[in-house]
């Protein structure tokens, strides 16, 4: 790759390595510089720009950092699209995250402009929560060094996740005459709400005597269920030592002690064995609390099906230390409800339905029958099937009507009583009936029956407010299409609006935040440009594919 500056009469073609702003328009970083660009440079002045140029047997950024993601697509993983250098992989289900952390820093090192990063090893994720990113530096790296990622990615899974099964646990408690029957209710109701959050069941709940013998006819009993896949013992006492009251039942049973104690605080005093088959976990005192300790981090492996044994226990030490600290800003409870900067963002999504279908000479077109179903409905069914975390579908002309089309589906239907009044006063009703708590909302309209759930899921992998794309917009040739993607910072701005003119002035008011996600790649790409507002338009849609 050539970098480097040259003349703009010398540029055509190449990669801009830096953006350029002027009143009214942007020329992001990496733009492949054509002669509109060229001039709008030209006009300003500009006779030299610092460009990029690839050579022969260089990849684009783009391509380099989609095929390093596809080579660490392992089970339980989805992939994003390729967006101005960058790759991220999210997982398909709740699960924790396995990795093969040598494979990982070999990766690293192959090359200074090939990143990957990572959530830590173990780490427990949900439905479409980002989990690794991979980050071309450079506009382009060398075939080779793609392809030394590739080999050294091939074979067995470097990253995957581990999606939980739906376990069964069985929970005997042991008990002193002194022990309150308040706090073995107290242990059971924890311990079922630790496994309904792994996707689990806990499915027996048995009560013995704190002695040996009593708990082995419970755990002799425990063993002949059926609906028990795991078993947990939780004592009147801590297990202290190998010959101690659990580990003692255990082995009278012919079930097998594997390993006692483990590096994590709360946590340490935890058994590991075996029972007909069953992994058997004698309890720290600490699992009776809701709050994590090292029971979660062996019960989260043991039902995302992973094996656990002594060695896997004692390599748990770095990051063990999970009790509250001077140092910390909270309580550990309070601090877990804190979203993690990987958690994929919260978009919601407003379809505008209201329109007095003007141009169409009195038809309301949403309710144009095409392929089966209103058109509204297609554009709703689209919306719903990029999952995002809300909809509200703004409805007005023929309300009655467009309610009946929709019905059925998970959304908040918003009633505009004057849709006259144009685009704006949609707008407003819509928004407010969103959640409070989105990171951005994507703005369809209710009349583009070519949108695909991929056309809305490539705008949400564009999506990076702090990366200065806080507003994505779709393209196909060079022109701006719909829907329109805005940050929740944003909203305030929409809110003002009024007239028939949508949300042009917010991006006209931010340019250097606004994001073009060219769609020319993708087979429906042209339908961010298509709606239907006239009868010609609808002739032709339904003459084409209805």
């Amino acid at each position: 790759m050539r970098f480097g500056p040259v003349a703009l009469s010398a540029a055509k073609g190449a990669l801009l390595a830096h953006s350029r702003k002027a009143p009214g328009w942007t020329l992001a970083k990496g733009t492949r510089l054509g002669d509109e660009d060229l001039a709008l440079l030209a006009g300003l002045g500009v006779e030299e720009v610092v460009v990029a140029r690839l050579d022969p047997g260089d990849v684009h950024e783009d391509e380099a950092a989609a095929r390093v993601a596809a080579a660490l697509l392992g089970p339980g993983l989805t992939l994003g699209d390729a967006f101005t250098g960058r790759a991220n992989l999210f997982a398909g289900g709740d699960g924790l995250l396995r990795l093969d952390t040598t494979r990982f820093d070999r990766l690293n090192a192959l090359c200074e402009g090939l990143t990957v990063a990572t959530l830590p090893p173990f780490a427990k994720v949900a439905p479409r929560q980002m989990v690794a990113t991979v980050k071309i530096i450079p506009f382009a790296l060398p075939e080779t060094v793609i392809a030394q990622a590739e080999a050294l990615l091939a074979g067995a899974p470097a990253l995957e996740v581990a999606l939980f099964r739906p376990m069964r646990l069985a929970l005997i408690q042991t008990h002193l005459p002194e022990t309150a029957g308040k706090m073995l209710d107290k242990t059971a109701s924890v311990t079922a709400g630790r496994m309904a959050a792994l996707g689990a069941r806990m499915t027996v709940d048995r009560r013995c005597p704190h002695d040996t013998q009593a708990l082995a006819a419970c755990l002799s009993a425990v063993s002949a269920e059926k609906d028990v896949d795991l078993i947990a013992v939780a004592g009147a006492s801590a297990i202290v030592d190998r010959g101690d009251v659990i580990p003692a039942a255990l082995a009278r049973v012919g079930g097998r002690v594997d390993h006692l104690g483990m590096p994590v605080d709360p946590g340490n005093l935890i058994l590991l064995g075996e029972l007909a088959g069953r992994v058997v976990l004698g309890l720290p005192g600490c699992a009776r609390s809701p709050a994590i300790n090292g029971f979660d981090w062996v019960l989260d492996r043991l039902c995302a099906g992973l094996a656990v044994g002594g060695a896997d226990l004692m390599a748990m030490g770095v990051g063990g230390l999970l009790k509250d600290t001077t140092a910390r800003t909270q309580p550990r409870m309070a601090a877990a409800t804190v979203p993690s900067p990987a958690a994929p963002p919260r978009i919601g999504a407003l379809v505008l339905a209201a329109g007095l279908s003007r141009r169409m000479g009195g038809v309301n077109k949403l309710l144009l029958d095409w392929r089966g179903k209103p058109l509204v409905a297609h554009a709703v069914d689209t919306v719903l099937a990029a999952g995002p975390a809300a909809v509200a579908v703004v409805i007005g002309h023929q309300g009655k009507a467009v309610r009946a089309a929709l019905e059925g589906r998970a959304v908040a239907l918003v009633e505009n009583p004057d849709p006259g009044r144009g685009l704006g006063s949609s707008l407003k009703r819509g928004l407010a009936a969103l959640p409070a708590d989105l990171d951005g909302v994507i703005v369809c309209l209710g009349d583009m029956p070519g949108l695909t759930p991929r056309l809305l899921s490539r705008l949400i992998a564009a999506f990076a407010p702090v990366e200065g794309r806080a507003i994505c917009l779709p393209t196909f040739g060079g022109r701006r299409g719909n829907p329109v993607l805005f940050a929740a910072r944003f909203l305030p701005e929409m809110m003002e609006i009024t007239g028939d003119i949508g949300a042009r002035p917010v991006i006209a008011a931010h340019p250097d935040q606004t994001c073009e996600v060219a769609m020319d790649a993708l087979a429906e790409g042209a339908s961010v440009l298509m709606d239907v507002d006239t009868p010609e338009a609808a002739k032709a849609l339904l003459s084409a594919g209805g």
